[in-house]
């Protein structure tokens, strides 16, 4: 059983190469299986001591199963919401009482929900009119629907979607799409993705911590076992310094509530052009950036060029006072 330490290439436009390459090399340094095979004493330390193995097997598998649910989860896939709304409009339409149609949260943002995997390319029927006032009202008054309909799946995206060419699908906040995952990472598995992250990172820093162990333990004994265990751990802690990176990247992306997608081909994007560099447009606080990261999905409208002149204003003591930075 091996941990594929994951690194992650955003779509077509701009590959990693020096982070794939490393993660090829040495994908399951973390494995326990390595540590048993060579550390006979981690085997009496079992013996004596079991709920330390049991902790560090537990986080293995843990690790494990949270990289087979986001290789297989949903990003959130804009035809899906799309066809989740339209059908909610139909309901809407014919028991007003009971209305189930997307609500306005308190930001202007639509709050949608999304299930299941469509395959399809296009949606007919009158209901699209629907979606397509709902993506409408997300864009500036003289944007045209040729401005947001995608050219690949002819779907219209709301802000901060993009075409996967990967995936052949329009994704909700595209982020990138994950190599070693095999799926995209989007509005709906971004959290799942980090978390992974968390555990892939835990998993190595204990998985070095060992082997240093190991190795102070051993250090005259057999020469072979000692230059293996060593080329392990350098190699293991180049790894680790990559997934370090990307977890604080992804970390810095959450704060601020931003994409790599949109930090990287941010110059691309129409919306963000015009937008300074150090002003993140869509951000909202800390605070509500990381609560709409982890339990809020919707879709988010542009803001408007007054809120993006707020947004760009320097915080003062005042601003922290009265948690405006939140």
């Amino acid at each position: 059983m091996m941990t594929i330490v994951d690194i992650c290439r955003p779509s077509t436009p701009f590959p990693n190469q020096p982070m794939d390459l490393c993660f090829r090399i040495s994908p399951c340094l973390a494995d326990p299986g390595v540590l048993f095979l060579f550390d006979g004493d981690l085997i009496e330390k079992t013996k004596k001591e079991p709920w330390y193995t049991a902790l560090y097997l537990l986080l293995f598998v843990v690790t494990l199963v949270q990289y087979f649910a986001t290789s297989v989860s949903n990003p959130g896939y804009v035809l899906d919401a799309m066809m989740e709304i339209n059908k909610k409009n139909v309901v809407h339409t014919k028991t007003p009482e009971t209305s189930n149609q997307p609500a306005l949260g308190k930001n202007g943002s639509f709050v949608i929900s999304m299930e299941g995997n469509q395959t399809g390319k296009c949606v007919a029927g009158s209901n699209a009119t629907y979606w397509s006032k709902l993506v409408a009202e997300l864009y500036p008054p003289a944007s045209t629907i040729r401005t947001w309909t995608c050219t690949y799946c002819n779907v219209e995206q709301p802000p901060r979607a993009k075409h996967c060419h990967d995936c052949d699908k329009c994704v909700l906040q595209f982020d990138h799409h994950c190599v070693w995952l095999g799926n995209c990472i989007g509005q709906r598995n971004h959290c799942q993705f980090w978390w992974y992250l968390c555990e892939e990172t835990a998993v190595c820093i204990w998985t070095g911590f060992m082997y240093i162990s190991h190795l102070k333990a051993h250090i005259t004994s057999v020469w072979w076992q000692d230059a293996i265990m060593i080329l392990l751990l350098i190699t293991l802690s180049i790894c680790l310094i990559f997934l370090l990176l990307l977890l604080i990247f992804h970390s810095y992306l959450i704060l601020t509530n931003q994409t790599t997608y949109e930090l990287v081909r941010r110059r691309r994007i129409p919306y963000l052009r015009a937008v300074p560099e150090r002003v993140h447009p869509f951000s909202k606080g800390v605070c509500r950036n990381i609560y709409n990261f982890c339990c809020s999905f919707g879709l988010e409208r542009i803001p408007t060029p007054q809120e993006i002149e707020e947004n760009s204003r320097p915080y003062t003591c005042l601003d922290v006072a009265t948690c405006r930075c939140c």
